[in-house]
């Protein structure tokens, strides 16, 4: 995207990534649910489930298909303003770091998906994956206590004050960071790679797909480790954790080193899928924003 197109695009950019989003955890979001499921179950306990299917199938015999989408509200509501945040912030930190031929390098594009990704992270996501999380555990529990999106929420709330949204902060913070700053990177690499020296090529959005796919598993691959102590932090028993480290220590003697790629393979297969699909509109949107306000 070019330095001069109109601040006022960037909400149409922010809009379009939120759709694909929510367009795209509503077709992914069960991958998600077991992510969760198979990180928040410690191997300290007896183990809950010995794999992928038999979660899948013991959460369908005792939930039915409906349980596989426990917490996608919480998922849905924060789409939008997640992917608002993610590349509004993205677009004006690369407008300030472009050079003078308006291209992106590598490393400036990690900074600035660093930076977006800290932001989202303190203004939406953390808030927004508590709940889930929460959602997720409680429907395990011997007596569930939540009974939908909002009467959640304020039950958390009324327990355990705003704060009760908050919980894992600095290991979400860390986790988006890491997130957003390889992906932005891996993109802008493959982007950079693949128009070579014609700043204006454009890129088909299948290559596109093909690079936020890449880009998606870099992320899950690089940072699944921080995704665990986030959801082990932002689950009903949290409180057995003093902070971040204690609750990483605690993984790594209780568990292993093992246990903090738990629930990877469902998180790939969510994560590529996602990436892929939002980058594919975001790159879309663009193009037409270039064409409407004559920036190319």
């Amino acid at each position: 995207i070019q330095k001069h197109i109109p601040p006022w695009c960037l909400s149409d950019l922010s809009s379009a990534g939120g759709i694909a989003g929510g367009i795209e955890i509503c077709i992914t979001f069960p991958t998600e649910y077991v992510k969760t499921q198979l990180q928040l179950d410690e191997k300290a306990n007896l183990p809950r489930y010995r794999g992928i299917m038999d979660c899948v199938s013991q959460t369908v015999r005792h939930h039915g298909v409906k349980g596989l989408y426990r917490g996608l509200s919480s998922l849905l509501y924060g789409s939008i303003p997640k992917s608002a945040v993610r590349f509004g912030v993205f677009e004006i930190l690369s407008n300030q770091m472009r050079d003078e031929a308006g291209k992106l390098d590598s490393t400036r594009g990690l900074v600035c998906g660093l930076g977006a990704g800290v932001i989202e992270a303190v203004l939406v996501v953390c808030p927004m994956e508590t709940i889930k999380v929460k959602f997720i555990h409680d429907q395990t529990s011997a007596n569930p206590k939540y009974r939908g999106f909002f009467h959640g929420v304020r039950e958390i709330v009324r327990t355990q004050g705003i704060r009760g949204t908050y919980q894992g902060l600095t290991a979400t913070i860390l986790k988006q960071g890491s997130n957003q700053a390889i992906r932005f990177f891996v993109m802008t690499s493959l982007r950079n790679w693949y128009k070579g020296d014609d700043p204006n090529k454009s890129i088909n959005p299948i290559v596109t797909g093909a690079f936020g796919a890449i880009a998606g598993a870099a992320s899950v691959f690089g940072n699944t480790p921080l995704d665990v102590i986030k959801t082990r932090m932002q689950g009903l028993e949290a409180h057995k954790y003093k902070n971040t480290i204690d609750c990483a220590m605690k993984i790594m003697r209780q568990e292993g080193p093992a246990a903090f790629y738990k629930g990877t393979v469902p998180r790939l297969g969510r994560v590529c899928l996602d990436v892929a699909i939002v980058f594919i509109i975001y790159e879309e949107v663009v193009k037409i924003l270039n064409k409407v306000w004559k920036t190319e």
